[in-house]
């Protein structure tokens, strides 16, 4: 999938501690990520997938602009993460099916661990990689690019490209909880919620096509 929508910061007005933050943001996203997972379960071959994409960057501009309302921008944030269960879910069905279950199953652990050892790094040594957030935009960018035109060329293999994906979205979850550790730097933790949420869905996806392609090829 590889896309990341980026919220301008602005002042959010109260001051929340970070520790708060924290357990606000993460409160947040687990409870998207199961959304998604139900969402995955009802429509494991939604034929209707694509629409998940149209509607959840609908969304994410909704989120941003209601940013304000906090009790809307959650509810949006939610509905977002059903629909982005929707356009994964053929996706993981597939690999499931080709793969194994397992795969997925390790997968998703893989991506809890990785991101709870990320979140550990910066919050135990105070990493902050903020200020090459613009790098590792430009350089999603520029995976977003590879992958369009490989569609029509087929010059990076699949795995090369789930590997450039899962590094460029390690550098933005540290980038993302070095923001959370420093207060948000003026987003609300729904906003933040998204940052993590893609980031976690991008490696998830990465992961399968890791851990999956090998077993495929081998079937």
């Amino acid at each position: 999938m590889a896309y990341r929508y980026q919220q301008a910061p602005r002042p959010i007005g109260i001051a929340i501690p970070t520790q708060s933050l924290l357990a606000q943001v993460l409160g947040i996203t687990a409870i998207g990520m199961c959304v998604s997972a139900l969402a995955v379960y009802l429509f494991p071959n939604a034929p209707f997938s694509w629409l998940g994409v149209v509607g959840s960057f609908i969304l994410l501009f909704a989120i941003n602009a209601t940013r304000g309302n906090g009790a809307l921008s959650l509810g949006l944030f939610y509905l977002f993460t059903f629909l982005e269960g929707i356009f994964i879910a053929p996706i993981v069905t597939y690999y499931a099916h080709a793969a194994g279950a397992q795969v997925v199953y390790n997968a998703a652990l893989t991506t809890g661990f990785g991101m709870f050892a990320l979140a550990a790094i910066v919050y135990a040594t105070g990493l902050d990689l903020r200020r090459f957030s613009g790098i590792f935009t430009i350089a999603l960018l520029a995976l977003v690019v590879v992958g369009i035109v490989s569609l029509f060329l087929h010059f990076v293999s699949p795995t090369v490209y789930s590997w450039a994906t899962l590094v460029i979205f390690s550098g933005l979850v540290l980038v993302d909880f070095a923001r959370i550790r420093a207060g948000g730097d003026g987003l609300t933790p729904v906003q933040m919620a998204v940052a993590i949420y893609l980031d976690a869905i991008n490696i998830f996806l990465a992961l399968l096509q890791i851990f999956g392609g090998g077993r495929r090829s081998n079937d």
